[in-house]
């Protein structure tokens, strides 16, 4: 008769509760939440000069910060979208990350604004002649701010769910152009891409997060009251044709507004929510079966072209803007110009690319086709804020957003930056393999 193995019973015991923990490890999950940002005290508005430091006089339609926190295996990414002129000041934006990983142990961040220019300032600082005195209802506003995202990813964090994910991609004809260069063709990036996340259990929509590339700008610069832009009805419309929690991320969008032809920025939004419901509802999300984050973050230093040290150049800046502003600039670049660039890749084939500035949407094709296979997410305004990145050939042409008054990035900065993300994705591709 043959000998049967057996297995003491505490082996046994450990067997079974080790499994769930195992499964647990290896699992994908996603949480998703909401907090309102708006203002509740006039302070200066961000995005156009001409208005110098003239305070808010109220709000068209509330301010968000939606998150969404995505486990792979043992990791964690914090993706957060405000509707925002940009992502916090640095300093801000310190105290953010480092609250997300002493309170949630989030290590991992992708915190972008949509670039309206109907949001508050967001560069003062709680110094004599950089806002204090002067502007303490902005300085209390950002005490508001980095606590709504901090509390929008810890619900987010909580509350996450098993998770199944899907991309897509579309290009939209009509909806953007280039108000950049007189080139013939104008380059123009009109790739929507959408994520879908639904949960594991009923297959509803969870969230989807939405990347577009196009200038919120819609609203005349006189309309002093804080609104969300399109970007709002474009989430708004998301979740009403589709379900789920949307969140918007701006592309490469220096070079490119929105060619809203028409329609005021509420038709414009709905209409862009609908082609992101339409492709979303198209995609069929699947488990994950083995999860997979990497992330790889640094800051790079480059000579600016642009000198604030210069009194009479920090003279003409405050004209044009205010002088506690220029001040904090000042302080921006007191050590170059140092934007930073977060590169995430997901489940092995989708590029998560976080940039701190405006690049021009020549940056986002050229690399959409050198990541062949890989889906691409390109977030401006993330992760902090470094004014314009023209490529090469509009430097040489000029005109807006390529010329030193707005793009202090020397020539080739934006190239040198897209040229590391490729690098850093095949190599996270390759460890991935």
């Amino acid at each position: 008769m043959p000998l049967r193995r057996t297995h003491p019973a505490w082996l046994v015991a450990i067997a079974i509760v080790l499994l769930p923990v195992l499964a647990l490890a290896a699992d994908f999950k996603a949480g998703v939440a909401r907090r309102d940002i708006t203002p509740r005290e006039a302070v200066p508005m961000w995005g156009y000069g001409g208005r110098h430091a003239e305070l808010s006089t109220g709000t068209l339609d509330p301010l968000h910060a939606v998150a969404i926190v995505l486990q792979a295996g043992e990791s964690r990414l914090a993706i957060v979208g405000l509707d925002l002129g940009r992502s916090p000041a640095e300093a801000s934006l310190q105290r953010i990350r480092a609250r997300l990983k002493a309170e949630l142990g989030i290590e991992h961040s992708l915190i972008a604004g949509s670039h309206t220019h109907h949001g508050p300032v967001l560069e003062l600082a709680d110094a004599p002649g950089k806002g204090r005195d002067r502007f303490d209802a902005t300085l209390r506003y950002y005490a508001q701010l980095e606590d709504a995202i901090v509390l929008a990813v810890a619900t987010a964090d909580k509350t996450r769910v098993s998770a199944k994910i899907a991309t897509g991609a579309v290009d939209l004809d009509g909806f953007n152009r280039n108000r950049q260069t007189k080139r013939e063709p104008k380059p123009v990036d009109r790739t929507l891409t959408v994520l879908r996340l639904d949960r594991a259990d009923t297959d509803q929509p969870l969230a989807v997060i939405v990347n577009f590339a196009a200038h919120p700008t819609s609203i005349p610069a006189q309309t002093m009251k804080f609104s969300a832009d399109f970007v709002g009805a474009t989430k708004a419309t998301i979740e009403k044709e589709f379900g789920g929690m949307a969140l918007f991320m701006q592309g490469a969008a220096g070079d490119l507004s929105a060619n809203r032809g028409k329609k005021d920025y509420l038709a414009f939004g709905e209409a862009l929510g609908h082609e992101a419901a339409k492709l979303a509802a198209t995609l069929k999300p699947v488990a994950v079966t083995k999860p997979s984050l990497a992330v790889r973050e640094e800051r790079f230093r480059f000579e600016p072209r642009t000198n604030l040290n210069n009194p009479l150049m920090r003279m003409l800046y405050a004209y044009a803007f205010f002088p506690e502003l220029v001040a904090n600039f000042r302080d921006e670049y007191a050590d170059g110009l140092r934007p930073r660039l977060t590169v995430a890749l997901l489940n092995g084939d989708i590029a998560l690319v976080g940039a701190s500035g405006e690049f021009f949407c020549s940056h986002a094709i050229r690399l959409r086709e050198q990541l062949a296979g890989t889906r691409l997410f390109f977030f401006g305004y993330c992760n902090g804020y470094h004014q314009y990145f023209p490529t090469i050939e509009a430097t040489q042409e000029g005109g807006y957003g390529a010329d030193t008054r707005v793009a202090p990035a020397p020539v080739g900065a934006g190239e040198e930056l897209m040229k590391n993300t490729a690098t850093w994705l095949g190599e996270m591709k390759a460890a991935a393999n």
